[in-house]
């Protein structure tokens, strides 16, 4: 890791912005990273504003390393005011654009951003409905729950090293 990306991230997590669960959110998403072990949930609060339903408040939790924290944190300030849609379409790289290039090893941690905003902001019916709990309880899961869960998908990044002057194929 460079110096410069490494000043960015300790900033970011030296004032991490919108940290903790969001109550009476309207949408809830959950990612975790088998491979690394991190884990992050988002919550979506919408409003109208113009006619237009968009995103007024978003918050995290993450259970993962500083650019992890970092990135959620910059993308929680960069979704709100946009629709679902809107947010929907950015890609990872837009999350975490003012820590500067991420190492090849820290590119997993946007993909978490975007895997949770996805699960919480995708249309109805466009990914899979949870399976009901066999428990009576009337309390949320949690995000061990949702960590548990054994179809939990793997990380569709990809990172192929490159010799130099080799262009990908």
């Amino acid at each position: 890791m460079t110096d410069d990306f490494q000043s960015r991230v300790t900033a970011a997590m030296a004032n991490p912005e919108n940290m903790g669960e969001l109550p009476n959110a309207d949408a809830i998403g959950t990612v975790g990273n088998a491979d690394c072990g991190d884990m992050l949930r988002v919550w979506v609060k919408f409003k109208e504003e113009g006619g237009r339903k968009v995103i007024d408040r978003a918050s995290f939790q993450s259970f993962g390393c500083e650019t992890a924290i970092a990135a959620a944190s910059l993308a929680m300030e960069l979704i709100k005011g946009k629709t679902a849609a809107e947010a929907l379409a950015m890609r990872g790289e837009e999350f975490a654009k003012d820590l500067g290039p991420l190492p090849p090893t820290k590119v997993h941690c946007t993909s978490l951003v975007e895997g949770a905003l996805r699960e919480a902001l995708a249309p109805v019916g466009s990914v899979p409905a949870p399976v009901a709990s066999p428990a009576t309880s009337a309390a949320p899961p949690t995000l061990m729950d949702a960590f548990n869960k054994p179809e939990q998908k793997k990380s569709g990044v990809k990172v192929v090293f490159l010799k130099p002057g080799e262009q990908p194929k």
